[in-house]
């Protein structure tokens, strides 16, 4: 079996939950504060990686790219997926 037929396993570090969880909610409100709708902002940043969608009021721009889009992408699937009863 050649090493693109395997699964690979992903994890990160469960303490940074929290602090991505606060990062996303700051992002969230400083998009608001600036008339853009959130999601569509965050979703065009986890997408194409350009921080252009994300807004420097509030420090959000750089608040947000402390961490990967990966795991942005992952927190916010878990809680997705727990609000349906699948964790």
């Amino acid at each position: 079996m050649s090493i693109k037929d395997e699964t690979v396993l992903f994890n990160f570090g469960e303490g940074k939950e929290r602090e991505i969880q606060k990062t996303l909610g700051m992002v969230y409100d400083a998009l608001v504060e600036k008339g853009y709708n959130p999601i569509n902002q965050i979703v065009g940043y986890l997408l194409s990686g350009d921080p252009a969608y994300i807004p420097r009021h509030n420090d959000a721009r750089n608040i947000i790219r402390q961490y990967d889009r990966d795991e942005l992408l992952e927190e916010l699937i878990t809680h997705y997926m727990a609000d349906l009863g699948r964790r």
